[in-house]
């Protein structure tokens, strides 16, 4: 397909997402079972253009006064894939398979010296204007950058499974790809975004993926796994462990010694868990199906209980763009209400001297510290673990991510760490008073 053809793809994939209200992921396979001639690269680079057009969707649609998905895409094609706009014109003119000719008004728009002069914060950033206010709260003066940072195209995170490999050893089968190792984590290798019409590498179709010398694991996931602290012979409780991520990491650092009860009570989320567990050769970890009462037999002992909870997903918004424009504050609120119940639950299996760790894939006040301060207001017996001091003494100076602390938690941010949004603050338990 010439991309004009794909242009039109991807017009038709926003339109049908905006009128049937379903997932991008879903509406771009159901476009690539019904369209079969498309071929791989045809299919991908649609995809980029779908999921362009829905990261940097205000501004696109303020540089065009229009927020029809014809209207992101040329922007998008123009103004961010750098295509000439009369290059653009001509080869729609060319083309049976390209939407209808482009016009002056439009020409004129994707012309403009200054596409988003007198443009507003929550424009340029992309992000909803509801949720201003708590990103402004949580960034501060960096709140601009961190919301252009969160509307770029991610790179491909890998986690090397020490169980089974070595950094070096998933290397060589990888080179092609161009990896590079982190500067935080030695076990974590970056492969870097690419642009316009680039393909992601499918590395889950490699055969060091089938060997489970790897996982895909964002960086940020993989930091805050890192700092849950797990040690050999550890008994832990991953109480949201859903398809298991940060279990196979714990695992890892675990050295398969000790026991890890990976939980959830959603079957449909957990099912996933048990061929990872098998492809990354993990014999420490005993997953727990939701049942009532089978967890009493843990209350107390816990040496640690991770609490990776269910979230809106905002610090995901690179991956997930679509979710953005779909957030609400009815489901903010009900999130907020779901994660303090799951704190409240969770922490009874903290064993005294033992530690609470809560982490959520939000950059959301609401969900992060405030959920903290209410849980400690509930809990005096739990005492935060100061987060400076935790991650200098996990990484030290050794990269040049610098999260934003509070006195309770920190976060990871894409302008901030290059990872995706993460928060995570532990909580040591005290007494029982």
């Amino acid at each position: 397909m010439r991309l004009s053809g794909r242009i039109s793809a991807a017009i038709e994939i926003l339109t049908t997402i905006e009128q049937r209200h379903i997932p991008a992921s879903i509406a771009l396979k159901d476009w690539g079972a019904n369209n079969r001639f498309a071929g791989s690269s045809d299919r991908a680079a649609i995809g980029n253009l779908v999921y362009d057009a829905l990261r940097k969707k205000s501004s696109l649609a303020y540089i065009m006064a229009d927020n029809s998905a014809r209207s992101l895409v040329l922007a998008l094609v123009v103004l961010k894939w750098g295509i000439d706009a009369k290059e653009l014109e001509q080869s729609f003119e060319q083309d049976n398979f390209a939407p209808s000719a482009i016009s002056k008004t439009e020409l004129e728009r994707l012309s403009a010296k200054k596409p988003l002069l007198n443009a507003s914060d929550e424009v340029i950033g992309n992000i909803p204007i509801w949720l201003k206010p708590s990103l402004k709260a949580a960034f501060g003066e960096n709140f601009l950058d961190e919301c252009k940072a969160l509307s770029e195209r991610p790179p491909l995170d890998l986690r090397v499974n020490s169980l089974q490999a070595t950094a070096d050893k998933v290397l060589k089968p990888l080179d092609r790809f161009s990896p590079e190792f982190s500067k935080i984590l030695p076990q974590a290798l970056r492969i870097k975004a690419g642009t316009n019409e680039a393909r992601t590498p499918n590395v889950s179709a490699d055969g060091a993926y089938k060997k489970g010398w790897f996982e895909i694991q964002d960086l940020g996931s993989q930091i805050v796994s890192a700092l849950i602290g797990a040690r050999a012979g550890e008994q832990v409780l991953d109480y949201c462990a859903g398809a298991g991520g940060k279990t196979l990491a714990i695992a890892g650092q675990m050295q398969n010694k000790g026991q890890i009860f990976a939980y959830d009570n959603d079957r449909n989320r957990l099912a996933p868990i048990y061929d990872r567990l098998k492809r990354n050769g993990v014999r420490n970890v005993q997953v727990i199906a939701p049942d009532e009462k089978v967890l009493e037999n843990l209350i107390g002992r816990m040496d640690r209980v991770v609490v990776d909870a269910p979230c809106t997903g905002s610090g995901t918004w690179r991956r997930r763009a679509d979710n953005k424009w779909k957030l609400s504050q009815k489901t903010l609120d009900e999130r907020v209400k779901q994660q303090s119940e799951i704190l409240a639950k969770a922490a009874k299996f903290v064993k005294l001297g033992g530690e609470l760790t809560y982490i959520t894939c939000s950059i959301l006040p609401e969900e992060n510290s405030e959920q903290i301060e209410k849980f400690l207001k509930d809990n005096p017996n739990f005492t935060p673990i100061a987060p400076d001091s935790l991650w200098q003494k996990k990484f030290g100076s050794a990269s040049n991510a610098k999260p934003y602390f509070d006195k309770l938690g920190l976060t990871l941010t894409p302008a901030s760490c290059g990872t995706d949004g993460f928060y995570i603050s532990i909580l040591k338990r005290e007494t029982t008073a």
